[in-house]
């Protein structure tokens, strides 16, 4: 496997020329990296104006790798090729280099770049990228692997040092200004015996200390006397500020340690890569860096496990507009009255602090007079409210504050808070929870717990994550009140009045639900169908046999129908037919309530058995077939009135002949297709002609690509790649 690293955008808030002079400092030998012990100029040009000059080197290192592997290597030193391109005009130092030792059992590679800062010339930034592959080492690849990453992440942080050190052995020189090359010098003056042209440049590989010596100053310096009396660019931390506040396409290490906290640099690296990925491939709304950090520390930054997660909750919350739902979501009277839960300041972290009173809360009365799907979107109200919290404390204390405090008051719990009914809704919302919100929980307070508790306890704690149990703190009776308690984690000033604190709390103290406030059960079905219903996604599963159709129809022959679905399992065939008279309209079987991302199996066919193709309905678009994880986007101009049918079908894999015999790897792709069900989330719209072509300007206009165009791109986490557009029949695409 392939080990990846790409840094943030790290700055150095000083002049690039001054850096290049630190830079320099470094060479022929440098006592802070003892492990470079010598290098080799193999070929140095320098263009006639001197402007730009290229150098080649060959280095040798004494790897810091156990005894017994250097035996079996057979090497006392490793040697890597260097390729530094440095451009005095454009003020940029690009690097390149790779192993020459053991090169067809190791690939190492990586790039560096020096740049002037776009938003302010006085500071320079710096960028690396790195790749390490193993394909064979006497039987020690994985050691290898280990040994070479470990020190590639301890060097990053030895670099800064380095590059720290000779910027302030300059300062105390008194050098703080370089001047910057111009067409009539060959070289600019700098205060080093050599120039800056035929100064070794830095090495950089990913195996050795020496890696990192080019990585930039730490941004807690101040910016250099030049920037200082740079009057026209931004005052230094304003700017770095404003970078923070809004980051683009890339990340910025101040923004990172400011806005997400303190991170290794493999950490930055999966979090840099991950949201490069999801830039990529990701259709919809890309979410924030806190979000993706969040699910990287679930799966304790394995990218692959964290993408997977990470695109399941990005598809569940596109499905039921997630986004949107402090904007929409309105609790019921009910809820407001008797839901003993709400926010009560910060805990002594600065972390938002929830105070939920479970032992006066009426489960039972809650569930009878709501539906599971009422209470699930009022804790999911309460999660996206943390998250907003949380991003406004981070400002407030000028610290990144990711999660939350819960606490949980259990005076009251007995076993009618055991009711069966009861019990499976908070099942069914700690696994929502757990799936899409994970990390979000800092630290979980459990008060006064009862005898009953262990038994509650035991019903919920195997669907707890194990890294989420660990944060929990459990007292009994009284034992919050001592050394070790409350006060450890809040202030006394804001330790609510029912546990013996000064402070009022205005969480609801809850109460049994009247019984005239019950709802029958098919009211209680209905309510949570209308919740399902109310996301403007639908969802429907598909089987070999059955498939999922959706009739719209049409009276303006000009109307244009749009169509964005998602490939949630399995591959399809998406199809559009027309037909002059309408299709019998089957009963839909309600909705159930199975699993997090889909309320039930809706499956609908519309196409009698008895028509025949051609002749009571005919195909307007070539079939297109979609994969698994796939996005889609399309639309179709039509020509006629009538009864359009869009069509999800199950696609079958195709035979094989009977002059050939199947292969093992297509049976088992056949009986694993075949043996599993499709499901799509879909949504479509009917637009006229003249809105179609006025939204078609408006997003033309912004410079973008129209989504009502036909188009693939991987969505979900079996994607990683995005696929072409594919087009239909021309006389129906509004592209053609």
């Amino acid at each position: 496997m392939v080990q990846k690293y790409q840094s943030p955008v790290r700055v150095y808030k000083h002049p690039f020329e001054l850096v290049m002079a630190a830079y320099e400092r470094r060479f022929p030998t440098c006592h802070l990296i003892p492990m470079f012990v010598n290098s080799d100029v193999v070929n140095e040009e320098t263009s006639e104006d001197g402007s730009t000059n290229r150098i080649e080197r060959r280095c040798a290192l004494d790897v810091d790798a156990p005894r017994l592997l250097k035996r079996i290597a057979g090497v006392d030193y490793v040697y890597f090729i260097q390729k530094n391109t440095l451009n005095r005009k454009e003020r940029t130092l690009h690097i390149e280099s790779h192993n020459e030792t053991f090169s067809n059992r190791v690939v190492v590679h990586e790039t560096c770049c020096y740049s002037v800062h776009p938003e302010n010339e006085a500071w320079t930034c710096f960028e690396q990228t790195a790749s390490l592959d193993i394909k064979s080492f006497f039987g020690f690849e994985s050691t290898v692997e280990k040994i070479a990453m470990k020190q590639y992440a301890s060097s990053i942080n030895k670099g800064k040092e380095i590059i720290e050190f000779y910027l302030r052995e300059l300062e105390s020189e008194g050098v703080t200004h370089v001047p910057r090359w111009t067409c009539s010098s060959v070289s600019p003056a700098l205060p080093a015996p050599n120039s800056l042209s035929a100064s070794p440049p830095e090495l950089q590989h990913p195996s050795a200390p020496a890696v990192s010596a080019s990585q930039p100053a730490d941004t807690k310096d101040g910016p250099s006397q030049e920037a200082k009396q740079d009057t026209g660019a931004p005052q230094a931390d304003s700017l770095v500020e404003i970078l923070a506040g809004t980051p683009e396409d890339k990340l910025d290490a101040d923004y990172i340690k400011r806005y997400l906290g303190d991170l290794t640099p493999l950490q930055e690296s999966c979090l840099i890569r991950l949201r490069k990925w999801l830039q990529e491939t990701h259709k919809g709304k890309i979410p924030k860096d806190e979000h993706i950090l969040r699910f990287l520390r679930a799966r304790d930054f394995n990218m692959e496990k964290a993408r997977e997660i990470l695109c399941q909750s990005l598809t569940w919350r596109k499905q039921h507009q997630v986004d949107y739902l402090l904007e929409t979501w309105s609790p019921p009277q009910v809820l407001q009255d008797y839901y003993t839960g709400g926010w009560h300041h910060h805990d002594r972290d600065g972390r938002p602090l929830y105070i939920l009173r479970l032992g006066h809360m009426d489960t039972k009365g809650l569930v009878r007079a709501l539906g599971e799907e009422s209470l699930l979107r009022h804790v999911l109200s309460i999660n996206e409210e943390g998250l907003r919290r949380c991003e406004e404390n981070t400002k407030v204390f000028g610290r990144p504050i990711s999660c939350w405090t819960c606490l949980v008051d259990l005076e009251g719990l007995n076993m009618r808070h055991l009711w069966r009914p009861g019990v499976k809704a908070l099942l069914r919302i700690i696994e929502v929870v757990e799936a899409n919100y994970p990390e979000t929980l800092g630290r979980l307070l459990i008060l006064r717990a009862p005898r009953v508790f262990p038994v509650l306890w035991t019903l919920v704690s195997p669907f707890i994550d194990e890294n989420t149990r660990k944060k929990f703190l459990i007292y009994a009776g009284n034992d919050y009140q001592g050394p070790g308690g409350l006060v450890d984690y809040i202030d006394k000033e804001i330790i609510p009045d029912f546990l013996g604190g000064e402070c009022m709390c205005e969480v609801p103290e809850g109460g049994l639900v009247p019984k005239s406030m019950y709802r029958t059960p098919e009211e209680l079905e209905n309510e949570d169908v209308r919740l399902w219903t109310e996301t403007i996604y639908q969802s429907a599963s598909i089987f070999k046999g059955a498939p999922h159709e959706l009739v719209i129809e049409i009276i303006d022959a000009a109307s244009v129908i749009t169509w964005d679905f998602d490939v949630c399992k399995g591959d399809i065939v998406f199809n559009i037919y027309h037909s002059k008279r309408a299709p019998q309209q089957p009963r839909k079987d309600p909705l159930g309530a199975h699993g997090i991302t889909s309320p039930g199996v809706n499956n609908v066919q519309l196409i009698d058995k008895s028509w025949t193709l051609g002749q009571d309905y005919s195909m307007v678009e070539s079939p297109l077939t979609c994969k698994e994880g796939e996005s889609v986007q399309g639309s179709h101009i039509t020509r006629w009135p009538g009864f359009y049918i869009l069509q999800w079908k199950f696609h079958n894999m195709p035979a094989c002949s009977a002059t050939n015999l199947p292969r093992v790897d297509d049976v088992l792709a056949t009986l694993q297709v075949s043996s599993h069900k499709c499901k799509v989330m879909f949504y479509t719209e009917v637009l006229g002609s003249e809105d179609f072509r006025t939204a078609c300007c408006d997003v033309q206009s912004l410079g973008s690509m129209t989504s009502l165009e036909s188009s693939h791109s991987g969505f979900s986490q079996l994607s990683a790649a995005t696929t072409s557009s594919n087009h239909s029949q021309s006389s129906s695409m509004i592209s053609r």
